[in-house]
């Protein structure tokens, strides 16, 4: 959290009480020099809409999702004024249940209607939306971001058939899923493993000039899939391409779409089929690395040899810091998956994040143990849903 935030969190409440709205979003605006855009109140670190009401539940209309857009890049944050109390609540569009104001052409192409105090959630994935969580829920949205939440609200908004299909677990895929922790044990103690890691470290070695080179791009999307081609990219064409333009200063960097699978390296071993996922964790940045589609990985883990690994690269300005090979069962690592049930669709289980801090632990500390019996009622719960 940024300390401009905290000293707007803070004023807020030094000033319970003030129930007045416009006396107290002056007395912030004053003391922050925040820039006033009709109702929002913004700065770099954040953007802020001020509103009142007799008690902490409210419905009045907040603002509308194309102003919302501009600022979703950022902690938006709505201050509810109180006679006794103020609030502060996180409503990037990650933590909209839906849009209810004039919002019947909304579509993906047609951003429109507003959305009201009733649709902020209060409480995402269990963690309650209050000013001592935002920056901690805002690490999940940062990596959602507007155009990630955009099909979702759609579907909310108008009961649009949502796309995707879920996966549907069998009595006979369902027990190779709940193998799959005693596989994922196996494989990390053999020299498989081993051999894993060192063609992936041998890719980071090969272009680690370049990976630093990505690592300066600021965004988090961009800079997240030429890293991982980099690394793990299969046509090596593309791959010197992009070798090229990081050498220019970033000029002329090719389009590409990554495929949509589960992981970014497939590799066959003798007794076991891996799929290893490659994240890059930049160690100086607060983020929630996205992690993995949950239908996408029962219908992996469903196949009898399969082993899904995390390949993380740890990057401090001007050096990797470290690399790690672990197993998304890895105990450490599955303590600190949040399921983003909230954000899926009517066809989907949702997808995970990784909490930040437990990434950069786990580069600086490796540690590879997996608790099989935690990790079967993970999968049972993901199957549940």
């Amino acid at each position: 959290m940024t300390d401009t935030l905290d000293k707007m969190l803070e004023l807020i409440k030094a000033n319970d009480g003030i129930n007045d709205k416009a006396r107290l979003a002056r007395i912030v605006m004053d003391a922050l020099y925040l820039t006033k855009d009709r109702s929002v109140y913004y700065c770099d670190d954040f953007a802020l809409r001020f509103s009142s009401s007799a008690s902490r539940n409210f419905g009045n209309t907040v603002l509308s999702l194309s102003n919302l857009r501009k600022y979703d890049d950022r902690p938006f944050i709505v201050c509810l004024v109180t006679p006794a109390q103020n609030y502060c609540l996180i409503a990037n569009t990650t933590f909209l249940k839906k849009i209810s104001h004039s919002s019947q052409d909304l579509r993906e192409n047609n951003i429109r209607g507003s959305f009201n105090g009733s649709d902020i959630t209060r409480d995402f994935e269990g963690i309650c939306n209050t000013a001592q969580n935002i920056a901690r829920l805002y690490d999940i949205h940062a990596e959602i971001g507007f155009e990630g939440n955009l099909a979702r609200l759609v579907e909310a908004t108008n009961n649009i058939s949502p796309s995707g299909v879920k996966y549907l677990v069998g009595n006979k895929a369902k027990t190779t899923i709940l193998e799959a922790p005693q596989r994922a044990i196996c494989f990390v103690d053999s020299k498989d493993s081993a051999v894993l890691k060192a063609e992936l470290d041998a890719q980071v070695n090969t272009f680690k000039t370049e990976i630093l080179l990505a690592a300066l791009i600021e965004n988090v999307n961009v800079r997240g899939r030429i890293i991982e081609y980099l690394i793990a990219g299969e046509d090596e064409s593309l791959r010197q391409q992009l070798v090229s333009a990081l050498k220019a200063g970033n000029r002329g960097i090719p389009q590409f779409r990554t495929d949509n699978t589960l992981g970014d390296y497939r590799r066959c071993f003798d007794a076991f089929d891996t799929e290893t996922d490659v994240k890059t964790k930049i160690m100086i940045l607060s983020s929630n690395p996205k992690a993995y589609n949950l239908d996408k990985m029962l219908e992996f883990l469903a196949i009898d040899r399969s082993v899904f690994m995390f390949y993380f690269v740890g990057v401090d300005p001007g050096k990797i810091v470290n690399t790690v090979l672990v197993s998304m069962f890895q105990r450490q690592l599955l303590g600190s998956t949040i399921l983003l049930r909230h954000w899926a669709g009517r066809n989907s289980r949702g997808v995970t994040q990784f909490e930040g801090k437990t990434i950069n632990k786990l580069i600086v500390t490796p540690e590879s143990a997996i608790d099989e019996n935690e990790s079967m009622a993970f999968l049972e719960r993901v199957i549940a849903l």
